[in-house]
């Protein structure tokens, strides 16, 4: 067990992620009698209540709850759990690894759609690039922070996302069938020592989306039920990682590759305990949708969270 040891005509921002210090070198080989490590991640303990996000204390609360609990909430579920308990979003990678199986990572998108970004967790690769798309017809802040457990977390970029005018902003009923518009680039520099970082919406704190920067492919993140493979690893030694973004620092274990061998591991990651942020569903009439003095019709019209 391992304990503790993210449009139209609206603009979209891609950023280039590079290390503030030359980055680790990989070379490209032939993998001969590569091996296999799978298994799965679960989380240990009970799965947490999904943060609660009052909509009326933000802006858009009609349009943005299209995704809400149908009393005027919108529930970040930053643990997705199965029922046998597997981890999703969880990212296993190998660490030491410096030449192996061609390194072929697209730059990933992520999309801010009603009001949040998807997906939650990404993989980046070092000195590559991510790029961020808002297809809805509100405005988004884009606020990007570079963050580690030991150094906390650091400002990388605060850009705004306009609107997306192909969108039919007064018909809440209205779907996202438009394209994304050009891409805005502006180079981010990670300080030495981190590899995550995370983004959130400075208009609505309900959306974000963290990523991870990984010097090589051998790489995954768990599935639905925390289920995961990396294939054709050069026979040696390395650091095997596990990390969720929200269950602390993660684990480590150094594991041996046999040629043509495959190792199967069942490894488990803490589940946070307590109260994670003062942000919790609370019912109460004297905090709801008629203290705005207008009428704001919520309906959760795209997803009716539970």
């Amino acid at each position: 067990m391992i304990r503790r040891s993210r449009i139209g005509v609206a603009v979209a921002a891609a950023f280039v992620l590079a290390w503030a210090v030359p980055t680790l070198a990989y070379d490209v080989i032939e993998v001969r009698h590569g091996g296999t490590i799978e298994g799965t991640i679960r989380l240990d303990g009970a799965v947490p209540e999904p943060k609660g996000f009052n909509l009326i204390t933000f802006p858009d609360p009609a349009y943005c709850g299209r995704i809400s609990n149908g009393r005027g909430w919108r529930l970040l579920r930053d643990f997705v759990v199965s029922q046998q308990g597997g981890l999703k979003d969880a990212i296993v990678l190998l660490e030491g690894v410096d030449a192996g199986k061609p390194f072929e990572l697209s730059v990933p998108l992520i999309e801010a759609r009603d009001c949040q970004f998807a997906p939650f967790m990404t993989i980046v690769r070092n000195g590559h690039a991510v790029e961020v798309i808002n297809m809805d017809p509100v405005m988004h802040d884009i606020q990007g922070y570079e963050t580690s457990i030991e150094a906390g977390s650091r400002v990388l970029f605060n850009t705004p996302l306009v609107m997306n005018h192909q969108h039919h902003r007064g018909d809440i009923h209205a779907m996202h069938n438009h394209a994304p518009g050009k891409s805005l680039v502006g180079p981010l520099y990670l300080n030495k020592g981190r590899r995550t970082f995370y983004m959130q919406c400075g208009f609505h704190a309900y959306m974000e989306s963290w990523a991870m920067a990984v010097n090589n492919p051998y790489y995954v993140l768990t599935d639905g039920n925390g289920a995961f493979i990396i294939e054709n690893i050069p026979p040696g030694t390395y650091r095997l990682v596990v990390w969720h973004p929200q269950t602390g620092p993660g684990g480590t274990k150094m594991v041996t590759v046999q040629p043509d061998g495959k190792l199967v591991e069942h490894l488990s990651l803490l589940a946070p305990k307590g109260n994670r942020s003062a942000f919790k569903v609370v019912d109460n009439p004297r905090f709801g949708p008629d203290t705005l003095g207008y009428l704001v019709d919520i309906q959760p019209l795209v997803e009716h969270q539970h």
